[in-house]
């Protein structure tokens, strides 16, 4: 095996992975059409209107809403759906802040559930344990774009009356038991802010089959406004959330090329757990198998359980970056992050912690990622990957750890 980079030896891989985001003639075309209409905005819908349109079409939905970011568009879902001050929410600790925050800006308090060793989505059986009078609602957090247990949270929810959202936010395209993300529990949110695979910088849009809730979502987000009113008919209070049109012109170009990335990332990252299957000091997560489609927005795998520790993770990331892999650490543990706790106590007048200890030890000791854009190169960016990986095992354990 050959030197690591880090001690001297050669890197793996000295050229770039392909640049993100993926853009071209379609998008540029869908903007000029928005600027030389003049219909910029997000109130007199022209390419907004198409672009729901596909995309409830594309997931099997009967209603979108477009929505000016993916946590707002969570906000209004819970708000729409009768959350009010003092509920609780229960979600996974395994997540992206908003998940959090969203709760919060519609008043609630967000109950964290355990996540699942093998895939680090929430776990159905933690869910239940946390469940009070008070909660009134689950989000389920599709991560990475890998589908949660939706057979089991919306058998939790329908036994106990509560509402239940995904956050789909990493997952747009996938699907659990041949069903689209977002039209399995009673609201789905999206994301298109800048790093997702279908992206226009900032936005978001919610999927619904519910007609009373999509119309209270459309009256929150257009200012109280009822779907068909007066211009000035103002029924309820409500906030300007739209998007505008020239970000539904670059949705409506990404969305062009989603099926086919969704087959690149797919076919990466099955290569991608043959080869670290493969690898004594690494493993890759368990894909349920009713996960028919995995979108693939990160590619995570972990450090083996015996030999992992917060120093041992973060040596790996500087040896693997050593080897030109741009590997990430994920997320921190969101049940323990002070600015959640400290919010949630003024309300709650007690400062409360609720123990997550598998999402704790394996975000900060044993998970890695990969992004999108080392999942949509070739075969060869993929066999690098590996090949720097396989270094870093045999370093691991052979001769331990760089200084």
């Amino acid at each position: 095996m050959s030197k690591l980079a880090i001690d001297g030896g050669t890197p793996v891989r000295t050229t770039p992975f392909p640049n993100w985001p993926v853009w071209g003639a379609e998008e540029e075309k869908l903007i000029l059409e928005v600027l030389h209409s003049g219909n910029w905005g997000g109130a007199n819908k022209d390419k907004l209107a198409v672009l729901e349109q596909q995309f409830a079409h594309r997931h099997g939905a009967r209603h979108a809403i477009n929505i000016s970011n993916g946590t707002i568009a969570m906000t209004v879902a819970l708000m729409a759906a009768g959350i009010e001050p003092g509920d609780e929410v229960i979600m996974p600790p395994y997540t992206f802040i908003a998940t959090g925050t969203a709760a919060l800006l519609a008043g609630a308090i967000p109950i964290f559930a355990d996540v699942e060793e093998d895939t680090l989505l929430i776990d159905p059986h933690k869910v239940e344990e946390r469940i009070t009078p008070r909660t009134k609602a689950i989000i389920a957090v599709h991560i990475a774009g890998a589908p949660a247990n939706m057979t089991s949270l919306k058998a939790i929810a329908d036994r106990h009356g509560l509402f239940l959202l995904e956050d789909a936010a990493q997952a747009v395209g996938a699907s659990w038991e041949n069903h689209k993300v977002g039209t399995l529990g009673h609201a789905g949110t999206f994301s298109f802010q800048s790093s997702k695979n279908i992206n226009s910088g900032e936005g978001g849009i919610i999927l619904t089959d519910d007609d009373t809730l999509m119309e209270t979502m459309w009256s929150i987000a257009n200012v109280g406004r009822v779907p068909g009113g007066a211009w000035y008919q103002h029924e309820r209070i409500g906030w300007n959330f739209r998007m505008t049109e020239f970000q539904a012109a670059v949705i409506l170009g990404q969305m062009t090329r989603m099926d086919e990335q969704i087959r690149t990332r797919a076919r990466n990252a099955a290569l991608l757990d043959k080869l670290i299957s493969g690898l004594e000091q690494f493993q890759p997560f368990r894909n349920d198998e009713r996960i028919t489609t995995h979108a693939y927005h990160i590619y995570m795998f972990k450090i083996r359980a015996e030999l992992a520790s917060p120093a041992m993770k973060e040596q790996v990331i500087r040896m693997l970056h050593a080897e030109g892999i741009p590997v990430l650490p994920g997320y921190h543990s969101l049940n323990c992050n002070t600015a959640i706790i400290a919010e949630t106590a003024k309300r709650t007048g007690k400062q409360s912690v609720y123990p997550c200890p598998v999402s704790e030890r394996i975000s900060e000791a044993q998970v890695l990622w990969l992004g999108q854009a080392v999942l949509l190169g070739g075969e060869q960016d993929i066999y690098d990957v590996a090949d720097a990986l396989r270094k870093v095992s045999a370093r691991m354990n052979a001769y331990g750890l760089p200084d």
